[in-house]
């Protein structure tokens, strides 16, 4: 059955329409349309009246109501709770109008062990549940909200038998009263067998045996609120092999806190559910809609957004009735207050450009709140501590029904800003002596790809930011300067996770607004933005030799951002009279959208940047990634040369060298792999159609893919691509305490230098010869004109005469340094994997790879032949082997024939 104050608001809508003059057939398939999604539901078994439950003759089968809750504490709300304090039991109270309703539960896990992915205030599940009676038991249930059909249709009976919800725990009714109508459950038989599924998350975490030991698990703080309760229980687990854990005492044994909300839904609240755009970056709610079929599309897909409605509906700029609210938790500390207040805030921008004043508040949680941080009613920016975390996370719990956000939750590891601080330390004690140091925490240069927000990469780059502060600048640096960087990047992070709490996903086109030389000007960057969109993976903004540092991280958002927000917030004509029709809003949100073929309206997220996409990308900036890596490649170069001048600082432990030295290393590879993506790629926006000069796929500039190919020989290939000092490499000393958490290396002690540049060069190699790199090269010649296009016998003789320079484009030749030696031997091995059909690639690279070998070798017989005992032993013994591999490969690979 509709309600009929829904009818009636439908008819309104009608009645709206047809005096405006609207086409009656449109009219009546747009009502149609919302009458069908408002009947659309799950699949569901079909339940008994609830009523029959309080007729059952034989409840002299089940211990009598006031016994039960005799000597109990009361808590009346959404479910009333009875907690006796004297053997610590929990009972739970199920009305009637209770059973079979869909209510919304959260977990969080409110205690970690501070490694290894256990961490305080994650969110570990959401979603719908309802509690049915079968026989003697109760039923938790979780419903099934990915299949719907319109009630009335049959296509709801063969949904009821097509697809099932989950039973998850059958709990045994501990009483019936007839007189109060309700069923009495032990919520302990329900939330007291690992109900939180923490039992696998530890093995498959810290593949240990850990099973939960019930004599040691209790229940802490329990509240019944009218429209929430609020349940934290206290888990302990066992094991007798327990993990090596270096966070607790004994790894024998650990104990999670989790806490549980279980919540009402919200019902004729007035939300209407918005139809989402592949164009516009949303998380989404979908459904398929399986009695729909007159549309080759059968999902229905809502964006997750927060209920907003202006207290002034004919206004264009109004308070909303009900602001979204963020609560500072009171264990974050002091100091960084405020850089998180302005990151919130800063996105109230965006809502004034949908018309909203002051959508976004900001409080701070007081010392004696009397309140949860995990209580489903407010949205917290949480602070928690680690030893190997490095991330920031904002969870949001939403309505499955409707894509509704219910509640966020930021959390934020400490360490994202803690890694800063030994740094600061040592520059501000460096700068009296009008010298610099570092302390970072070390990682390895292998580049670290990581699906959560500001991890590892995030703080390698603030890192080196707040290296580049000093050693840069050529200016001291003073307390009030590194407390101004760390608030930047701070604020920058938080509105980040800000965006992901009002349903925005990342937008890997963000950092490509502003071209290279604007970078700097803070008049551009304070009014138009450093990017179009905070929710890229932003790199620290380190300017080049001669300019003016700028920002070092965004300090507003972005042109897209302000977009998004008001395709998902700005309120339709349908919205400000009461009509409830989301697919009415269409040619609403089309002309929103519509400008999406705006460059700083570019939009492509987590699935768009595995494609070879240089301009869609992370960790990069501006509109030219040639230029600005480039340039960041020169500014990793300067660093190490005051490395070698001046550190490290007298007193200092030379650990510090070596951890600075590895990350700008890192940084100069992170920067050097961002170039590789210019050879055979291609711009892909998910624009639609207008005219037949628009493209889906846009090949790179040739001109820009051979500029991508100097600078990655200039830089990683060329023989004096890395020059350091017996001096400095010396000095790489690792730390030599050895105690939990900073264990010794058992490895060889002084610094791996030819290891670290044949990793580097080795994957930006192997990268450029990828087979699937190679497919797009051959694809790209028919989807452009003859000559426009990098071809793979350029690409391949580009390389081989870059790496073989001694041998291809010399006359005279003394010698081949070590690191050139390790260079070749890598191109070769790849060249011959592909000749021996030992790695996948297109047969026109296999017969090229086999046609370059065949001139290599030529060059080295002559070569040899010519001056042959004028080279030293090692560069003979080079040769050689490589001649000898290419002639055993060449005869092998004919044989094979």
């Amino acid at each position: 059955m509709i309600h009929w104050l829904t009818t009636l608001s439908v008819c309104t809508v009608y009645l709206y329409n047809l005096l405006l003059g609207n086409n009656q057939l449109l009219l009546t398939q747009g009502v149609n349309f919302y009458l069908q999604q408002l009947n659309a539901l799950p699949a569901i078994e079909n339940i008994s009246s609830a009523d029959f439950f309080f007729k059952d003759s034989k409840l002299e089968k089940f211990q009598r109501f006031s016994e039960v809750v005799r000597d109990t504490d009361k808590l009346e709300g959404l479910f009333t709770l009875y907690r006796s304090l004297e053997d610590d039991q929990i009972y739970l109270e199920i009305q009637p109008e209770q059973l079979n309703k869909n209510y919304l539960g959260t977990v969080t896990l409110e205690s970690g062990i501070g490694e290894s992915g256990i961490y305080s205030g994650l969110a570990l599940q959401d979603f719908l549940f309802y509690f049915r009676r079968v026989n003697n038991s109760i039923h938790f249930v979780i419903r099934n909200v990915n299949f719907r059909a319109t009630s009335e249709k049959p296509e709801q009976k063969a949904l009821n038998r097509s697809f099932s919800d989950s039973v998850l725990y059958a709990v045994p009714i501990v009483s019936i009263s007839s007189h109060r109508k309700a069923i009495l459950i032990n919520l302990g038989d329900l939330l007291m067998q690992d109900f939180a599924g923490l039992t696998p998350l530890l093995k498959n975490s810290l593949f240990a045996d850990y099973q939960l030991a019930e004599n040691k698990s209790y229940f802490g703080a329990v509240n019944s609120f009218a429209e929430n309760i609020e349940i934290n229980s206290v888990y302990n687990f066992s094991a007798n092999q327990g993990a090596n854990l270096i966070t607790l005492p004994d790894s024998r044994s650990l104990t999670l806190k989790v806490h549980y909300s279980f919540s009402q839904l919200p019902e004729n609240n007035g939300y209407i559910p918005r139809i989402a755009d592949e164009r516009v970056g949303y998380f989404i709610t979908a459904y398929q809609d399986l009695s729909n079929y007159n549309s080759s599309e059968s999902f229905v897909r809502y964006i997750n957004r927060w209920h907003l409605e202006p207290s002034v509906t004919d206004a264009p700029l109004s308070a909303p009735k009900k602001p979204i609210v963020f609560w500072i938790e009171n264990a974050v500390p002091l100091e960084y207050r405020d850089a998180i207040r302005e990151g919130v805030l800063m996105w109230n921008k965006a809502f004034e450009k949908a018309g909203f004043l002051n959508a976004i508040q900001v409080q701070q949680m007081p010392d004696d709140a009397d309140w949860h941080p995990a209580d489903v009613r407010y949205n917290t920016i949480r602070w928690f501590n680690s030893i190997d975390a490095f991330f920031a996370k904002a969870p949001t719990r939403v309505n499955p029904l409707t894509g509704e956000i219910l509640d966020a939750d930021i959390i934020v590891d400490a360490n994202m800003v803690r890694s800063l601080q030994p740094e600061y330390r040592t520059l501000i004690e460096g700068s009296s002596n009008n010298q610099n140091s570092c302390n970072l925490t070390n990682y390895n240069t292998q580049l670290i790809e990581d699906d959560r927000c500001y991890g590892i990469e995030s703080s390698l780059q603030a890192a080196i930011g707040a290296t580049a502060l000093s050693m840069l600048q050529n200016s001291a640096l003073d307390n009030e300067k590194m407390q101004e960087y760390v608030h930047q990047y701070l604020r920058s992070l938080i509105a980040h996770e800000v965006g992901h709490a009002l349903g925005l996903r990342h937008n890997f086109h963000g950092s490509t607004m502003l071209s290279p030389q604007e970078l700097n000007n803070i008049e551009i960057t304070h009014s138009k933005g450093l990017v179009s969109s905070v929710m890229d993976y932003l790199p620290v903004n380190l300017a080049p030799q001669g300019i003016a540092q700028g920002d070092y991280f965004p300090a507003t958002i972005g042109p897209y951002d302000e977009w998004a927000i008001m395709y998902g917030y700005k309120p339709s004509n349908f919205e400000s009279i009461g009509a409830i029709i989301p697919e009415a809003e269409k040619p609403f949100l089309e002309q929103i959208v519509g400008s999406s073929q705006q460059p700083e309206l570019a939009y492509a997220t987590d699935e768009d940047i595995w494609d070879i996409n240089p301009n869609a990308n992370v960790w990069d900036m501006s509109n030219d990634v040639l230029v600005y890596s480039q340039w960041q490649m020169d500014n990793a170069r300067l660093m190490w040369q005051k490395l070698d001048k001046k550190y490290p600082i007298k007193g200092e432990s030379y650990s510090q060298l070596r951890t600075v030295f590895d990350k700008i290393l890192m940084y100069y590879f992170r920067n050097a792999n961002l170039i590789v993506d210019y050879i055979g790629g291609q711009t892909f926006r998910r624009n639609y159609a207008l005219d037949v000069n628009n493209w889906a796929f846009v090949p790179t500039n040739l001109a820009k893919q051979r500029q991508a190919l100097a600078t990655l020989n200039e830089y990683i290939f060329a023989e004096d691509a890395f020059e350091f000092s017996p001096q400095l490499l010396n000095q790489l000393a690792p730390s030599r305490w050895n105690h939990w958490g900073n264990p010794v290396p058992i490895s060889r002690l002084d610094y791996p230098i030819h290891d670290r540049i044949l990793r580097v060069q080795s994957t930006i190699l192997r990268s450029l010869l990828d087979g699937d790199r190679l497919h797009r090269l051959l694809d790209i010649e028919l989807k452009t004109l003859p000559g426009e296009a990098l071809t793979i016998p350029e690409l391949f003789d580009t390389l081989q005469n870059s790496i073989w320079t001694e041998i291809l484009g010399k006359e005279e030749l003394i010698s081949i340094s070590s690191i050139r030696r390790s260079l070749q031997r890598e191109h070769l091995d790849i060249l011959l994997e592909m000749v021996l059909r030992k790695t996948e690639v297109p047969e026109d690279g296999r017969t090229l790879a086999w046609y370059e070998l065949r001139q290599l070798q030529k060059a080295l017989s002559a070569k040899l032949k010519k001056l042959g005992e004028q080279l030293d032993i090692y560069t003979v013994a080079h040769l050689e082997e490589v001649s000898d591999r290419i002639t055993k490969t060449l005869n092998a690979s004919l044989v094979s024939r």
